[in-house]
């Protein structure tokens, strides 16, 4: 089996058990007459993951290049940027461990940047603002419209 169908076989797996999951997701009481509820997501989320994934792995094998081997060559592998992978899971982690901390607005904003400078943005007088600007409509978007509450500053400023 070529490496892609693998790849999708895992993901189908990952996405049934986060569907069971989102399936049997007790609801609260007063969660049940919304129109949107708190599984709804992830359950579409799981459905689109199988189907993509049943997709892949029954898909006709497309040929392969002229040299007869598959799209991977696990001998070239320093060819692809880890660091720059690496580099962006550290900055998600750090995300996750800072955003309580220093807030919302300061931690999107320093992740946003953060991943544009490991992904090789040198134009700062760019990244900033966009970073900036996107952070704001992001938290405005989940805080007004959504009504979910995201502490936009860091602890010690009080509200």
């Amino acid at each position: 089996m070529a490496l892609d169908r693998w790849i999708a076989l895992i993901f189908l797996v990952i996405s049934l058990l986060y569907g069971y999951a989102a399936f049997n997701y007790p609801l609260l009481p007063f969660e049940r007459g919304m129109a949107f509820l708190p599984n709804t997501q992830p359950m579409a989320l799981s459905v689109l993951g199988v189907v993509v994934a049943l997709i892949i792995i029954f898909s006709p094998k497309a040929r392969s290049d002229d040299d007869g081997k598959d799209g991977i060559d696990l001998a070239q592998v320093r060819q692809f940027k880890i660091g720059q992978t690496l580099g962006l899971v550290a900055a998600m982690v750090l995300y996750a461990v800072l955003l309580r901390p220093i807030g919302f607005l300061a931690a999107t904003t320093t992740f946003i940047a953060g991943c544009g400078i490991v992904l090789g943005e040198r134009k700062f007088h760019v990244l900033i603002p966009i970073a900036v600007v996107t952070a704001a409509i992001i938290w405005y978007l989940v805080q007004e419209t959504l009504g979910i509450f995201l502490r936009p500053w860091p602890w010690f400023v009080d509200n």
